[in-house]
């Protein structure tokens, strides 16, 4: 078993979440502590500016050097917070951009995670694995999700079909069948469009305790033009940048909404995406388990239950951690990439075959 500690830094861009555990890559024998470090509000605003502009950056852009800079530094601490040694650190970095091959999309796939490994490695004295989702872009995947693997393994003593719904920035959710199944993808815009709408409506960098989308309702004539997105018809594997719908919202004229009803009509969306995902399964789910933050979201979670037909709980009720799980996955992946397991699969990111990836700096101990 590697000790190591995982790190993510999702498309919310509210912070790191570090964990340790220790693991093969295969079966979790252990579970240890986890931490997480908000971002400064000035890096905020910087990572927000690359991703406007993501599509124009050069390597050597100022602000770009700088902002890797200041989010290694806070992957440091956070590895430092943990209190623990660690053979291996699992190094996820920061997404500016997310372009992998799919119906509509114009270029070479790409996708770009900043973060100095190097730096890390030599802030904390331990090995990192990190570039994850590479080779599986250049495979012709969609480079993510990459935890269906962690979720297989954590959900070893669970009732299948399953399925396990991640709220970030954007939604992504993995259908575990009984025999091992894997299927996997971005359901579609989760916290991250409303962040930004709490963020320029109250000032608030999101929606405390669903209280705006409480106070509103959503509106048909936005909510149908949303509906009637491709994204949500198209089958699996597909994946999302983080802004892939900014224009989608515009034009549906979500602009012109309240701040309360256009928070309801945004968390309506969502929940409409992830009923749109369950028509993609092999078989409906005995339940949804509900991760990330948006499942501290009232609103959210109560627009969940009134889109699916099957129980939605929290996945505290099987004993997880929600907040650390994203984390204790690149911990897991990390330990793959040590062991040369693959860390994607046709299923989940569309491969044609299981996919080894990621890189490792420094010996590990």
């Amino acid at each position: 078993m590697l000790r190591t500690i995982g790190l993510m830094s999702g498309t919310s861009l509210d912070g790191v979440d570090a964990a340790y555990l220790e693991t093969d890559g295969e079966a979790i024998a252990r579970f240890g502590p986890r931490q997480t470090l908000p971002y400064d509000p000035a890096l905020r605003r910087a990572l927000r500016s690359l991703l406007d502009r993501a599509e124009n950056l050069t390597p050597n852009d100022p602000e770009l050097l700088d902002a890797t800079r200041r989010l290694t530094e806070r992957h440091a601490e956070a590895v430092e917070a943990i209190g623990l040694p660690a053979d291996l650190i699992g190094f996820h970095g920061q997404t500016i951009l997310h372009s992998p091959a799919a119906p509509g999309r114009s270029g070479t796939p790409f996708t770009w995670q900043i973060g100095d490994a190097a730096m890390l490695a030599r802030r904390t004295g331990m090995s990192v694995a990190y570039d994850f989702r590479s080779a599986d872009v250049a495979a012709g995947g969609q480079g993510a999700p990459l935890v269906p693997v962690f979720h297989r393994a954590l959900a070893a003593p669970l009732p299948k079909p399953l399925a396990i719904l991640n709220l970030g920035g954007v939604g992504n959710v993995t259908w575990l069948g009984p025999e091992g199944e894997m299927l996997a993808f971005d359901t579609g815009p989760a916290n991250g469009p409303l962040d930004d709408w709490a963020r320029q409506h109250t000032g608030k960098d999101y929606d405390a305790a669903g209280k705006l989308a409480l106070a509103g309702h959503a509106d048909g004539a936005v909510l149908g033009r949303l509906m009637a997105h491709p994204y949500l018809a198209a089958p699996p594997p597909k994946s999302l940048d983080r802004l892939d719908f900014d224009r989608a919202l515009r034009e549906a004229g979500a602009g012109s909404l309240s701040a309360a009803d256009g928070a309801a009509t945004l968390v309506a969306f969502c929940a409409v995406c992830v009923a749109a995902a369950g028509r993609h399964f092999p078989e409906p789910p005995l339940q949804w388990l509900v991760a990330g933050g948006g499942r501290r979201n009232p609103a959210l979670m109560k627009a969940l239950g009134g889109a699916l037909e099957e129980p939605v709980r929290p996945v505290e009720v099987a004993g997880w951690d929600g907040d650390a799980l994203e984390a204790q996955a690149f911990g897991v992946l990390a330990a793959r990439v040590a062991r040369g397991l693959p860390l994607s699969f046709p299923g989940t990111t569309g491969v044609p075959h299981p996919l080894t990836g990621g890189r490792i700096i420094g010996a590990l101990l």
